[in-house]
């Protein structure tokens, strides 16, 4: 799906996902020393301000507008500052590197997603992190996109990270509102140089 896709998906409703975090970047990150942050397809921003309101300095890439004025509403709303910046991911790369690189629920077909996450890895700054969590892909049809190309595995986002240190990469299981159970894939890797 393009921006003006997404656009008109985040246009349906007042929040497409939660205004709260994603349950394990709660779990996973909330242990971190704050420092400064990526997170990459932000979406309406919900990791991100949780971030920001932990002491981070957050910056938020996103390519639809839309998304990105309903995060910025947040962040407003919640009393911090977080810098969004409108552009394309998977063509898009920062002037600097981050303590915590963030990617949640980015779904690319397989040499996309390979390629951000590579490409991604590289902004990690020495002793920062790349965090992980998207759709794993023994639970297609039960959450996230019906297309197995689309979904992650922890072996496939070990493989992507590169010269990353694997913290974990493993699958964790998330309910759904309605009782059924997902499984996502979670990846931690640390920048050791």
């Amino acid at each position: 799906m393009d921006a003006t896709g997404w656009d008109e998906r985040y246009r349906e409703k007042p929040l497409v996902w939660s205004a709260g975090p994603n349950q394990f970047v709660a779990e996973d990150l909330a242990y971190l020393e704050p420092g400064s942050a990526l997170d990459v397809a932000c979406g309406e921003g919900r990791n991100a301000v949780w971030l920001a309101e932990r002491g981070w300095d957050v910056t938020g890439v996103d390519f639809s507008e839309v998304a990105l004025e309903k995060a910025a509403g947040m962040a407003r709303d919640r009393g911090v500052e977080v810098e969004w910046i409108r552009a394309d991911v998977t063509v898009w790369a920062p002037d600097r590197t981050f303590d915590l690189i963030l990617i949640a629920y980015v779904h690319f077909p397989g040499p996309a997603w390979t390629e951000l996450v590579a490409r991604a890895s590289t902004w990690v700054a020495p002793g920062g992190h790349l965090y992980l969590v998207g759709h794993d892909v023994v639970t297609v049809g039960v959450s996230g996109p019906p297309d197995p190309e689309l979904l992650w595995d922890p072996e496939s986002a070990a493989s992507a990270v590169g010269d990353l240190t694997i913290v974990r990469a493993e699958r964790r299981v998330r309910l759904l509102d309605e009782g059924q159970e997902a499984v996502d894939t979670v990846l931690v890797a640390r920048n050791e140089k």
